[in-house]
């Protein structure tokens, strides 16, 4: 049912994004450059701050999918790299095909073992605190709504962002049921903070064991 359900909302984002959001606006292309090479002058610092963070979510997803797909037959890099440039387009087809999975065996190599590391959990979560308190408070809302009503890189982008915090709970029960979290208020906090819950969460996880035996119990 899950996947079903994964796959019409899949299906239902790419027809929204390419059919019935807003049209591409003139200019878009550079706008894009010019926020990759970080020459913000004269751009929104609400639009600034949704595109850096947007690179951060991807590197959330990350901590969790490649060792969520350590053990899976649908391997997950492949869209953890896609997602750097699609995001949620491309996390998608993973949790469609991935199975759940509770446990972690075996060893962890060096690309794990970083991933597993608190110290990214703690770069993350602030650079997601400094990010989005420079786009609440320096940032032009009533420009950014315009452009999210005008522009489909800003609609699409914003869709995005919430796509993937609605979808981070599909793989977090999955991770704290790893680690031996067992506690459903702790799954809660994490959810219901946008962004800021997810990278939190990185810092403060146990360290995932490197052996474990039987299945554990997915807190959720």
């Amino acid at each position: 049912m899950m996947r079903f359900g994964l796959s019409v909302l899949w299906i239902s984002v790419l027809v929204y994004a390419f059919v019935f959001a807003p049209p591409n606006q003139p200019g878009t292309t550079d706008l894009i450059v010019r926020l990759s090479v970080g020459d913000w002058d004269g751009i929104n610092p609400a639009v600034s701050a949704l595109f850096s963070v947007m690179g951060i979510w991807p590197m959330i997803y990350a901590a969790i999918a490649l060792i969520d797909g350590h053990q899976q037959q649908a391997k997950a890099w492949p869209f953890v790299v896609a997602s750097f440039g699609t995001g949620a387009f491309a996390i998608l087809p993973y949790l469609i095909w991935r199975s759940p999975n509770p446990t972690f065996n075996g060893a962890k190599n060096w690309l794990l073992k970083l991933l597993d590391s608190r110290w990214l959990g703690l770069g993350l979560l602030l650079s997601s605190l400094g990010l989005v308190a420079f786009g609440l408070i320096a940032g032009d809302w009533s420009d950014f709504w315009q452009q999210w009503r005008t522009s489909r890189f800003i609609h699409v982008a914003s869709l995005d962002f919430c796509l993937l915090w609605g979808l981070f709970p599909v793989l977090l029960g999955d991770d704290m049921a790893r680690r031996g979290l067992k506690q459903p208020a702790w799954f809660w906090v994490v959810v219901l903070l946008p962004l800021i819950g997810a990278a939190a969460y990185l810092t403060l996880r146990p360290p995932l064991p490197e052996e474990q035996i039987g299945l554990a119990e997915t807190p959720v």
